[in-house]
């Protein structure tokens, strides 16, 4: 097992990751810009090494600053989190280079895996439904205005090197391609390095159901049930829960063995997921692979009562794993709401700024993961998202209750939060009916 381990990450996930190395009797090692030198993460970790400016691409993105980090603290292995070099196949072979554990897939794996258009070739050969769109990345408005027509509109024109709803526009007609083309190649190239696209068929009114994966260097692969992810604004999600009440127990098995069989085709290590859109006949298709812990990770350790992080670590020390199919169970309904600094009646702008007074909720069956503490100013520089608040309960409907309650409670003076948009959203009749799809923000709350 491993003695030390660098988080190459910041906030929520990485106070997340250090928690659970200290809980395993291991070191952990933060990485920090100049703007989070007073961040949580910096305070619990057993030693810090600050790697750059406040811009992410001069600290959290700068793979040789990690790197140099981890060898000089004498760190074992690094723990990406999710988001910056997560998923960046460069960075992982880097690490194998410097004889550092990525604690993650391999860097082949992530590459196969990482580019999207690649990716679905791959799941057809599985005989994996796939959503019907172009093969391989399209190059050209020219040639991407021939497949948008030959599949038929709407279109999903998406960044083919990364995920979390960047690079990713919609053209409802052959008027409006040409400039979502150039948008999303603009986005992606800004986000990922890379203004690779491809294209697929809107599926209209669909859930977007993942399911989470593991597996080790002895060919095991298991799956931890579902989580339904269908509260989106703009392609990002905002309330995730598990399990997706719509499913039944044979949809939840046919689409379980097929996770796990795209996960074994491809040779997968570690913790993963499977991105499935799920239509209102109940048929679903493969969208893409994270090959990452997924920020909405704690409902399924909430009903499955496993420790993803802590698996992640023992998979990357090569520990055969824990656990079979069998015994996974799932228990009860958990619900996440991520809890960001935004004003959601002025657009969702953010909100950065100070925290004069905060309260954080409490009680049997909820959790907070977060970063923020009393005090502590929030940067302008990165991600809104300041907590994620998770509620267990035997049903989805005391789920619901509990979640109301909590979010009652959660106060955060100084910076305006959307803490009162999600309980609105608890309140939604259509919501609450488990019937929503990833309309429903715009549908059924009135927002653009």
């Amino acid at each position: 097992m491993f003695t030390k381990v660098l988080i190459a990450n910041r906030g929520e996930i990485a106070v997340r990751v250090i928690r659970t190395l200290r809980e395993m009797g291991i070191a952990s090692v933060a990485v920090y810009s100049e703007a989070d030198k007073d961040s949580l993460h910096v305070q619990l970790a057993d030693e810090a090494v600050c790697i750059g400016p406040a811009k992410s691409k001069d600290s959290y993105l700068n793979s040789m600053n990690i790197l140099s980090a981890a060898l000089t603290t004498g760190a074992q292995a690094i723990h990406p989190g999710f988001g910056f070099l997560s998923e960046n196949a460069k960075f992982a072979k880097m690490c194998e280079e410097c004889n550092l554990t990525f604690i993650g897939p391999s860097w082949q794996t992530i590459n196969k895996m990482g580019d999207k258009s690649r990716a679905k070739e791959m799941m057809k050969a599985q005989k994996i439904p796939v959503i019907p769109g172009s093969d391989g990345i399209v190059k050209e408005i020219s040639e991407g205005h021939k497949i948008a027509n030959d599949i038929g509109y709407p279109v999903m024109i998406k960044a083919a090197a990364g995920g979390g709803g960047k690079g990713m526009r919609m053209a409802t007609s052959e008027k409006d391609f040409e400039n979502a083309f150039k948008n999303a190649a603009t986005e992606a190239k800004n986000a990922f390095g890379d203004d690779g696209l491809y294209i697929e068929k809107v599926i209209v009114n669909p859930k977007h159901v993942e399911v989470q994966l593991l597996a080790d260097k002895f060919g095991n692969v298991i799956h931890l049930g579902e989580r339904d992810c269908s509260v989106q604004r703009k392609n990002q999600k905002m309330v995730e829960e598990a399990p997706c009440i719509v499913i039944s127990d044979e949809l939840r098995e046919a689409i379980g063995n097929d996770a796990v069989a795209a996960a074994k085709a491809v040779g997968y290590e570690n913790a993963g997921t499977i991105e499935f859109l799920l239509d209102k006949d109940g048929n679903y298709y493969f969208m893409e692979m994270n090959t990452r812990i997924q920020v909405e990770h704690p409902v399924t350790e909430m009903v499955t009562g496993i420790d993803i992080v802590k698996q992640q670590v023992l998979i990357a020390a090569g520990h055969k794993m824990q656990y079979a199919q069998a015994d996974v169970k799932i228990l009860g309904h958990a619900i996440e709401c991520r809890i960001n600094a935004e004003d959601a009646s002025n657009g969702f702008r953010p909100s950065p700024g100070k925290i004069n007074s905060l309260h954080i909720p409490g009680g049997n069956g909820v959790r907070v993961d977060s970063f923020l503490y009393q005090g502590y100013s929030v940067p302008p520089h990165y991600d809104s998202m300041l907590a994620k608040l998770i509620v267990y309960a035997t049903t989805r409907d005391e789920a619901i209750m509990k979640m109301k309650r909590a979010l009652g409670e959660f106060v955060v003076d100084g910076v305006i939060t959307n803490v009162d948009y999600h309980f609105q959203i608890m309140e939604n009749n259509v919501y609450k009916s488990g019937l929503y799809d990833t309309g429903f923000i715009e549908n059924s709350m009135g927002v653009d």
